[in-house]
């Protein structure tokens, strides 16, 4: 059974070590399972609400994207990509707001912690 792999990083900033030792390193461990599907990208879209600065989001998208490649991110065997580089996703999430209910998204903890 394949198992699929899907994270990102909001390019809101400078890469840290939270980032390395929290999302990176494991992710990138997890990529080199022979087993696994992997689908890295650059959240540019989820940083558009933390961040009205589009220099700086440029600027964190790239030093981000050096990261994941400096610290072994293999682009032959997993898929590296930028939110904004597929339209598909702006379309999924307009159509998925018009038929998810409020009450539905008050169950979902990201949600939750998105408006709190």
């Amino acid at each position: 059974m394949t198992t699929r792999i899907l994270t990102g990083i909001t390019t809101t900033g400078t890469p840290h070590l939270g980032n390395y030792a929290g999302a990176i390193r494991p992710a990138i461990v997890a990529s080199r399972d022979p087993g696994a599907d992997s689908f890295y990208f650059l959240a540019d879209y989820h940083a558009l609400i933390k961040c009205d600065d589009p220099l700086r989001i440029q600027q964190s998208r790239l030093e981000i994207a050096a990261t994941w490649l400096a610290c072994g991110l293999d682009t032959a065997r997993v898929t590296f990509y930028r939110q904004s580089d597929i339209p598909e996703i702006t379309e999924l999430a307009w159509l998925l707001t018009c038929v998810a209910a409020k009450g539905l998204l008050n169950r979902a903890h990201a949600y939750k912690a998105a408006v709190a």
